[in-house]
């Protein structure tokens, strides 16, 4: 137990990697105001236990899409997952299988949905960036129904890239370029270097097969230019809705109008977030539009939520806010990148440890009853 909470995780993370690949990780964009106030927000929320109540035991386990999951939280998707750590999303993706939780992949990861299906027998969930080109929308979509995806999450808070001062400093914008300072940081990060010399320099194996050999960096720039169109509408979601017969999110809610039309195009659920606070750092954190929206539209639509949650308290605080079912990124990657293979595993059971505490002291016997305990 050298790494109880997901800070010391971030505090190896950030030892064990090189600079550029951590700050990717760990930054918003601009000033970072929302990625700050994302958490911050969360912890201004107060829960009441009931200390006299019948009370027997407390059960992590949720339902969520005709599924039982051992807890209330899953591992949200994150781009370039390889390039912070080399295989992180397959370490991930097995520890999600192990422990009965959602792994939801990128479209820009660096694991191909099939293989990602295969290591979590078909129970991952796929994340798609939305394509230019109806053709490659269609291709991709018939690979996550062929390999067995239960659900299909389509992002909308991605119109444009968020502006990320950290970023394009290190040569991480698009194109993305390999300056000399990020090779020195390579070679004083030899075990990061040994892993990727091990698993190989990560690419998007999603997107290999639509991209021409030997792309070099500039022409790679130019190709995820092309292919993505990150701007939904109503049509673009009404033509999903129609292909896609399994369960459809919506990420990227921040507004109770964007949860509305949502529910009128027939979406299963939405997950309340702001990317992480790496998109729009003059927008709300995300706890505030969940409050609002989950008052309205509770009993109409499955409500989730990510984007500032690191501890089991928080994902309590979350739920009685009025999520059902919550999602965290870059504290699985804190994880995977302190820890290596035991990463994930390690992340998922301080969350649990942490989280069936608060259950315990609350005297909250189910997921379902966080709501009963939140602070008026």
């Amino acid at each position: 137990m050298k790494y109880p909470v997901v800070a010391d995780l971030r505090k190896k993370a950030k030892k064990k990697m090189p600079k550029f690949a951590f700050e990717y990780l760990d930054g918003g964009c601009n000033e970072d105001v929302n990625l700050i106030k994302n958490t911050s927000d969360i912890r201004k929320v107060e829960l009441v236990p009931r200390y006299l109540k019948a009370y027997t035991s407390s059960s992590q386990k949720t339902e969520l899409f005709g599924h039982v999951y051992d807890a209330p939280f899953g591992i949200a998707p994150v781009g370039l997952q390889g390039l912070m750590w080399p295989n992180s999303p397959e370490i991930l993706a097995k520890a999600s299988l192990e422990h009965n939780i959602p792994f939801v992949l990128s479209t820009v990861s660096t694991s191909s949905i099939e293989r990602i299906s295969e290591l979590t027998e078909g129970r991952a969930w796929f994340q798609l960036y939305h394509p230019a080109k109806q053709a490659l929308r269609d291709d991709i979509i018939h690979r996550a129904q062929a390999a067995g995806c239960p659900v299909l999450v389509i992002l909308c808070d991605v119109p444009t890239f968020g502006y990320r001062p950290r970023d394009m400093k290190n040569g991480l914008a698009m194109p993305p370029k390999m300056t000399l300072n990020n090779i020195l940081q390579i070679l004083g990060k030899p075990k990061w270097a040994m892993e990727t010399l091990l698993h190989g320099q990560p690419t998007f194996k999603t997107l290999e097969p639509y991209m021409s050999d030997k792309m070099n960096l500039k022409q790679l720039g130019r190709f995820m230019d092309d292919t993505f169109d990150g701007r939904l509408n109503k049509e673009k979601i009404k033509a999903i809705r129609d292909m896609w017969k399994g369960k459809l999110v919506l990420k990227g809610v921040a507004s109770e109008e964007d949860a509305e039309t949502a529910i009128k195009l027939g979406l299963d659920g939405i997950i309340v977030s702001n990317h992480g606070g790496r998109q729009l750092d003059a927008g709300e954190s995300t706890i505030v539009p969940l409050k609002r929206i989950a008052r309205k539209f509770g009993n109409r639509i499955t409500i989730m939520m990510d984007s500032g949650l690191r501890s089991g308290p928080d994902i309590a605080r979350c739920m009685a806010s009025g999520a059902e079912f919550t999602f965290m990124g870059r504290s699985f990657m804190y994880g995977v990148s302190a820890l290596g293979k035991k990463g994930g595993d390690h992340t998922i059971a301080i969350l649990k440890k942490q989280l069936q505490q608060v259950m315990e002291q609350l005297c909250c016997e189910n997921t379902a009853d966080f709501a009963d305990h939140l602070s008026k």
